[in-house]
């Protein structure tokens, strides 16, 4: 059955080749299995697609025949089969270099007798973090400071990230000469082939150690417990998240670290209720006040202010008091606020009272 790359990859047919390693980068970010939100599946799907379309001449196959272009060239032998794989080659044989290819063709090599470049040591980044911080409703409203702990891979404290016993000598690689790649001749079924391959003498590091750091055997991150100061913007909402770059998983080999994500759980105020950047709350007044008028103190985040309560005031009017609400996360002003007004009737009244009320007919 015909696979459809193009909707795979999320890219249009007229899509540059730019624009097809471009959309196949975000998609096997969004889909390595190496993180939480991760789909395996998915991330052969997508891998499968760009070997195609990442590659003109593949392309132009599958374009004309869809993804059973290899069958409709199976009587054509290699020569035409592979003729896709020639912008990827080069020299007097065949020259491979899968560090461009990245590590969705590490299956290829083992098609043809050799490995690819998927089982290099070189350096990864660090995996991302996600933790939740529950904080009170006033403190999301006015922003607060917050210390998280947790346990997580962090530079190597001994080595400082650099691999090596502290005081031992750390060489270039005689073999690759710091590279950490090497050039090899592979007999295939295509012929001999001059393939780019990991350095065995380094693992792809281009370094050499004369004695790998005791602490972190040579990885340069050790696991252990971080504090970490986090602001939390003024006006965060319940359940959105802050990306906080650069504090995850520390990367080995010196490599860049990952990022922590803070999803935000907001307390529920027993004063007040937030709609969107607004605040609503309510507040009773006497039969009096609502039938004569008057001022009050009411509550808001900012502390009490006055409301002038208009003579005749019906129970459930509502009165905004402009600008008393949150602060716009990612715009400038706040807020209203939202004040109901409640007007408590009387359960109890003597019979003084009650005359009082028949006489003036209410």
């Amino acid at each position: 059955m015909n696979k459809d790359y193009y909707n795979t990859l999320g890219v249009d047919k007229n899509a540059s080749q730019d624009e097809i390693k471009k959309a196949f980068r975000k998609k096997a970010h969004e889909y390595h299995p190496d993180k939480a939100s991760g789909d395996e599946s998915k991330f052969k799907e997508v891998n499968e697609a760009y070997q195609t379309l990442g590659n003109s001449q593949k392309k132009s196959q599958y374009d004309q025949f869809g993804s059973t272009f290899e069958q409709a060239q199976a009587g054509g032998g290699f020569a035409n089969g592979f003729s896709g794989f020639s912008n990827g080659f080069s020299g007097g044989g065949v020259k491979v270099d899968f560090d461009d290819l990245g590590e969705m063709f590490g299956g290829i090599g083992d098609i043809f007798g050799f490995s690819g470049g998927s089982k290099s040591r070189r350096s990864q980044r660090g995996g991302d973090i996600q933790v939740a911080l529950t904080i009170d409703f006033e403190e999301a409203v006015f922003g607060v400071e917050k210390e998280i702990s947790l346990q997580k891979h962090i530079v190597c404290d001994h080595c400082n990230g650099n691999l090596a016993e502290p005081g031992t000598k750390i060489e270039t690689c005689k073999t690759c000469n710091g590279t950490g790649r090497v050039t090899k001749i592979q007999r295939t079924i295509l012929g001999n082939m001059q393939m780019q391959a990991v350095c065995d003498a380094c693992g792809g590091e281009g370094k050499t150690y004369a004695q790998k750091c005791k602490k972190c055997h040579g990885k340069g991150i050790i696991l252990d417990d971080s504090k970490i100061k986090i602001k939390i913007p003024a006006g965060i909402d319940n359940n959105e998240t802050i990306r906080v770059s650069g504090h995850g998983e520390a990367g080995e080999g010196g490599a860049t670290a990952g990022d922590l994500y803070i999803k935000v759980q907001v307390r529920e105020s027993n004063k007040f209720q937030r709609d969107d950047y607004d605040i609503k709350s309510s507040v009773f007044i006497s039969f009096t006040q609502a039938a004569m008028g008057d001022n009050i103190n009411v509550e808001t985040i900012d502390g009490d202010v006055k409301l002038k309560i208009p003579a005749g005031t019906q129970s459930s009017t509502i009165f905004k008091l402009r600008g008393k609400g949150i602060n716009r996360l990612r715009s400038s002003g706040r807020g209203d606020h939202f004040m109901e007004i409640k007007v408590k009737i009387p359960d109890s009244l003597n019979r003084k009272q009650k005359q009082l009320l028949k006489e003036l007919n209410l």
